[in-house]
């Protein structure tokens, strides 16, 4: 039997990147995405709105994109896959266990305002990394071991190309 393990979100960071670096030289950074939900309750005639709170493994490239380009607050749309993490606490003895996603392609969204240091005038970046060099193990976290693996692909677009002439436009009127 086959198995899919594909996530995507949408939503808003919890707190500005912090990019760190394996001792083989791998860029990792751990970003916090809140990601709401609205909805309108029949029973109580009133609009209900939830917050999901999703911790986010980015590697390689894209986790220097994404400490270099993104803060506190900013709408990215995160696609990856679900990885269980799991260990003995130190102090208690007992088993914990946390779910995240680990990221394979980053979109950085337009936060909607003035556009103010976006680099191209706005609009918003897609990064997408190899993923290679995170580990595959599925569990051990930050004992994982340094990632194998080489160098990340950069398959988004560049932002000096943001913007250009698509020719004329036969719809506008005038």
């Amino acid at each position: 039997m086959s198995s899919f393990n594909k996530v995507i979100l949408m939503g808003n960071l919890t707190r500005d990147p912090q990019v760190r670096y394996t001792p083989s030289g791998s860029a990792v950074t751990e970003l916090g995405l809140a990601v709401n939900r609205t909805w309108f309750d029949k029973q109580t005639n009133s609009k209900k709105e939830d917050t999901t709170f999703v911790d986010v493994t980015v590697w390689g490239r894209t986790a220097e994109v994404a400490g270099e380009y993104l803060t506190k607050g900013r709408p990215v749309l995160i696609e990856g896959r679900l990885q269980l993490d799991q260990w003995q606490d130190k102090e208690s003895g007992q088993n914990r266990s946390k779910l995240k996603v680990i990221c394979e392609n980053m979109t950085m969204l337009n936060s909607g305002g003035s556009g103010g240091g976006q680099r191209g005038g706005g609009g918003g970046g897609n990064y997408q990394g190899n993923q290679s060099g995170a580990p595959q193990d599925g569990g051990g976290g930050p004992q994982g071991g340094a990632p194998q693996g080489g160098p990340p692909q950069n398959s988004g677009p560049d932002p000096s190309e943001a913007f250009y002439d698509s020719g004329p436009n036969d719809d506008v009127p005038f």
